[in-house]
């Protein structure tokens, strides 16, 4: 473990529950109007209600935060710095998830992104699991929820090529 004060810990804590905040803000954005869309979508019976994802998303991104601090916090970021970079790249996809599905309504680009999505949160949960199994730990709700969330991508993509072409 790195030895840092109880300040800089809190001011990393914060900055990395931030970061993951400014993710869900950005994929957050092209979602303004999800709510609409995904009602008009034709979904399989097993489809949650469009409330659930928000509160689930807030838990899991706090959930990434939490154990992206606790990353740095044990090796600071030079250490830690392949998994901390790809920690961040996995934010930009699932980010980017939001904007192919919801903003721009691109079915098959958007199964291809929780794909690769999945892929790499695997891969950073292996890596953070390495460092802080506590760490890795966090991030099974995650890989849990976007292996559903694959799921119902895929099936929503299906049942709705003349929305999702």
């Amino acid at each position: 473990m790195t030895h840092m004060s109880l300040r800089n810990q809190i001011i990393g804590l914060v900055g990395w529950l931030v970061i993951s905040f400014i993710a869900a803000g950005i994929g957050a954005a092209a979602s303004i109007h999800a709510s609409s869309f995904y009602t008009d979508l034709v979904r399989p019976g097993w489809a949650p209600p469009s409330t659930v994802f928000g509160p689930v998303w807030t838990v899991l991104y706090a959930l990434m935060g939490f154990a992206a601090w606790l990353v740095w916090r044990a090796k600071g970021f030079r250490a830690a710095r392949a998994p901390l970079i790809l920690f961040l790249v996995q934010l930009a996809v699932n980010a980017l998830w939001s904007w192919l599905f919801f903003g721009w309504h691109m079915g098959a680009l958007a199964f291809a992104d929780i794909l690769l999505l999945w892929l790499l949160i695997v891969t950073t949960l292996v890596l953070f699991w390495r460092i802080r199994v506590l760490a890795g730990v966090l991030l099974i709700p995650y890989l849990l929820w976007v292996s559903f969330a694959s799921a119902l991508c895929y099936s929503v993509w299906q049942l709705n090529p003349q929305f999702l072409g």
